[in-house]
């Protein structure tokens, strides 16, 4: 509580009364500066809005037993999680796709669960087995976010999506990518674009809802796309993208249009 100044406040040197004055100002309207310092210094806004370890999204920070690691970049943009935001990554990726035609209907989720759950706390054998690839491919990845830029169109990341993780290997039999993205697109719209993506690429494709809302997508050849889309705690969508290229094909980034 502010009082008046009382005689034995005078000694004391008028430096040292500032944060007493200010402390005891009248409360002022401050303009909103949460996007300004967003825009400028996004390692503030991390530092101020990072969400809780408990998050089961943030296990990748303990990198044991990890399939691939990578250190958590405070150099990311950061984008607001609010209803415009997510509508305008969603006509985004809607005009993305019109540009080749109708964009086929999202199907109704399988009743059946659609296997593991592949998050960051996914083992790496449950990363192998959803692409259906060998065991010790997972020994193969490397981390490298360069690789979210080569992967093909049958499974290009959402516009709008920031990368947050990204591996994989180019060797024989092993030809992967795993990418981790956020976007302000809500999960739905995700799946609505990977799925287009997908059947458009010659795809077979099935959602499902258990163990979260998921897409895989595969063909005779081998060549698979598995995608799960949630929501996080900070209402983002947090997005695994996992590719598997066919068995005689390098993964081959190919253009968007």
């Amino acid at each position: 509580m502010c009082r008046r100044r009382s005689s034995w406040l005078n000694l004391i040197p008028a430096a040292l009364l500032l944060p007493l004055a200010a402390a005891c100002a009248e409360p002022k309207a401050q303009p909103d500066v949460q996007a300004a310092v967003f825009a400028v210094d996004p390692v503030i806004a991390r530092a101020l809005h990072d969400p809780l370890m408990s998050d089961p999204d943030l296990a990748s920070r303990n990198e044991a037993n990890a399939a691939i690691g990578f250190i958590d970049s405070a150099a990311l943009p950061v984008f607001p999680a609010d209803d415009s935001a997510a509508a305008d990554a969603r006509a985004a990726a809607r005009l993305e796709l019109l540009e080749q035609g109708t964009i086929p209907d999202l199907p109704q989720p399988s009743p059946v669960p659609g296997g593991e759950r592949l998050g960051p706390e996914a083992s790496p054998a449950a990363l192998m087995a959803a692409l259906g690839a060998p065991e010790d491919c997972a020994a193969g990845l490397d981390e490298n976010f360069a690789l979210a830029a080569t992967l093909p169109q049958v499974a290009a990341i959402m516009p709008r999506g920031m990368v947050v993780q990204a591996g994989g290997a180019d060797t024989a039999g092993c030809r992967i990518r795993i990418i981790r993205y956020q976007t302000p697109a809500l999960p739905e719209d995700v799946l609505q674009y990977h799925y287009a993506r997908a059947v458009r690429g010659g795809l077979s494709a099935a959602r499902f809802d258990q163990p979260e809302d998921s897409l895989i997508a595969r063909n005779s050849a081998g060549e698979t796309l598995v995608v799960h889309a949630r929501t996080l705690a900070n209402g983002m969508s947090g997005v695994d993208l996992l590719y598997r290229a066919p068995a005689d094909r390098l993964v081959r980034v190919a253009s968007r249009r």
